[in-house]
């Protein structure tokens, strides 16, 4: 579901998106500057909604779990309104839903030792308690090597301001920060003059953990497949979406 607010935002995340053949012919991803890893210490990856970590980076949640890495990741919504008209699942039952399948993802990306924290801000409502998620962040992020969070201008207004509270609780924290685009694939072009590609990178996902994150981006049934017959009830990201998370590579921004 699109949260209220900016009208045109949420026009362009709902209209007709951008065709992953052009994004893969498109030369300068493969020409971004490769960012690194930790190689040690604890990553934080902040997620709007349960299903942001592996849509954005998923694959490289694969490659520092398989490296040994302390992973903790901050569901801030339950996301339980992605399907407000269902006629088949309540809100509630949802989060539980989608609080299941995100564990399910964590084990197909070989992350069975995730922590994840469920911080239960209502689902588009994010902007309204950006402070205070802003401090609650700060305060797990202590000590952290790297935390990595929707991006901060990705047209979706829970995105965007779990981005924004994640950068102010790193800078509080001292800690860097990386930010990782959902939206921005379906509403954006190749050169888009709206998305800072001077700040991009690229991380490189090997064959066994770009097929780790394809089978984990399946374990979301609630979001890639109809939950009934009624118009409220259709998937959320259909395969032409899910197609921009199915790289070899993945992007953030630094």
């Amino acid at each position: 579901m699109t949260p209220p607010g900016n009208e045109a935002a949420a026009a362009a995340i709902d209209a007709p998106g951008t065709d992953e053949a052009l994004w893969r012919a498109w030369p300068v991803l493969r020409s971004l500057p490769a960012v690194d890893l930790p190689a040690s210490g604890r990553v934080v990856i902040v997620a709007a909604h349960p299903d942001d970590e592996v849509l954005g980076f998923g694959g490289s949640i694969s490659l520092l779990a398989a490296a040994g890495t302390e992973l903790t990741v901050v569901s801030v919504t339950d996301g339980e309104r992605s399907h407000p008209d269902s006629s088949v699942v309540s809100a509630s039952s949802l989060a539980a839903i989608r609080a299941t399948e995100t564990r399910q993802a964590l084990n197909e990306l070989g992350a069975e030792r995730a922590r994840v924290i469920r911080l239960g801000v209502p689902d588009t409502e994010v902007a309204g308690q950006e402070v205070p998620l802003a401090a609650e962040l700060a305060g797990l992020l202590r000590g952290a090597a790297l935390c990595v969070a929707p991006w901060t201008g990705d047209l979706h207004a829970d995105h965007e301001a779990a981005g924004r509270a994640a950068v102010r609780a790193a800078e509080v924290a001292g800690v860097p920060c990386l930010l990782y685009p959902v939206w921005m694939w379906h509403w954006a072009r190749p050169d888009d003059p709206r998305v800072p590609w001077e700040s991009a990178a690229r991380i490189a996902l090997p064959p066994v953990n770009a097929a780790r994150k394809a089978a984990a981006v399946e374990r979301f049934a609630s979001q890639i497949r109809p939950l009934g017959p009624g118009p409220g009830d259709a998937a959320i990201l259909p395969p032409d979406e899910t197609a921009h998370h199915l790289r070899d590579l993945e992007v953030v921004f630094r």
